[in-house]
């Protein structure tokens, strides 16, 4: 962190972001590559994506009876969801009523692919250092005929430490980190946000329930209201630490497989969500995962007891408010 740096600096996110733009393919009433044009939609929009990395009807690959090169056909569905109709808005800036509408079209997609689909992926690439190509609000779901590999691992990490303890293992780190205070950034009577003990990427936080939740679906409508508060509280800190737009990417492990898993023992999952943030010493300074973190092991720059008491100790007023208010 002492390092002199002379590096690469990144460009401030856009602040000026027209609230609605014609030319923008995802405002209410735009038209789309292929020539769909957007409904005057009012809050949450949803419709299968114009470039799908995974498709329904995804051919079989040749077969090959190598060990060493094994394939199988990837299938799926591939869905964008616009969280609200101003292109100059993001979640902590939106109504708590705005956040929960959100939250609500999440759940029902995932149980509408879950129906048929092992695993479905939901995840935010906020702002353009993290690979976002459009500034207006929105999430991409991704529901594959799979598990991916991150989901696959913690299935098997979550199973082995339920089979050795009996306890879901976040239902129980949970319960730890509420009880030792350090990494907590943000916490309310159902969900607590802390930078986990393991975080390698400078301001990485993990979103938890209190009980154990296995899915989306099963939270309780208070429990959703409360997420959308500790989801506003969170985000707003974010931007407050730079007072910028705080790029990240983030995802729900949306809890257990679905799919032929519905029927199936999957008491070892916990809900959960992940925030990975870029940004290290500044607006315009960021981490890179490279050299001996790519080939040999993640390095810390700053402890997750040090994140958790910069973030906790941000205010809660988002500063585009405060600025707002000075004027």
């Amino acid at each position: 962190m002492r390092r002199p740096w002379q590096g690469q600096l990144e460009k401030p996110p856009q602040e000026d972001v027209p609230r609605c733009d014609p030319a923008n393919p995802l405002c209410p009433g735009a038209r789309r590559a292929h020539g769909e044009v957007n409904p005057k939609y009012e809050s949450t929009f949803v419709f299968d994506n114009d470039f799908p990395a995974l498709q329904p009807d995804a051919p079989e690959p040749d077969a090959d009876d190598h060990p060493l090169f094994r394939a199988a056909s990837a299938r799926g569905m591939c869905k964008v969801m616009c969280f609200h109709p101003w292109s100059d808005l993001t979640l902590p800036l939106m109504s708590l009523a705005e956040i929960r509408a959100v939250i609500d079209k999440w759940t029902e997609i995932a149980v509408e692919l879950g129906a048929s689909y092992p695993w479905v992926q939901i995840f935010e690439n906020k702002g353009a250092m993290m690979g976002c190509s459009n500034p207006h609000p929105h999430c991409q779901i991704w529901a594959s005929n799979f598990l991916p590999n991150e989901a696959s691992l913690e299935d098997r990490t979550q199973q082995k430490h339920h089979r050795e303890r009996g306890v879901p293992m976040l239902l129980e780190y949970a319960q730890l980190e509420a009880e030792r205070k350090e990494r907590i950034v943000v916490e309310n009577a159902d969900w607590l946000v802390v930078v986990p003990y393991w975080a390698v990427w400078p301001f990485q936080t993990l979103l938890l329930p209190r009980r154990h939740v296995c899915r989306l679906q099963d939270l309780r409508n208070g429990e959703k209201d409360s997420l959308a508060s500790i989801m506003q509280r969170l985000l707003t800190k974010y931007d407050n630490l730079f007072q910028i737009s705080f790029p990240y990417s983030m995802g729900w492990h949306a809890g257990a497989p679905t799919g032929p898993y519905l029927n199936a023992d999957c008491s070892h999952w916990q809900l959960h969500a992940h925030y990975y943030p870029p940004l290290l010493r500044s607006a315009t300074v960021r981490k890179f995962m490279v050299g001996y973190e790519m080939l040999a092991q993640a390095q810390r720059d700053l402890t997750p007891e040090q994140a958790a008491e910069r973030l906790r100790n941000l205010p809660e007023e988002h500063y585009r408010l405060d600025r707002k208010e000075a004027a």
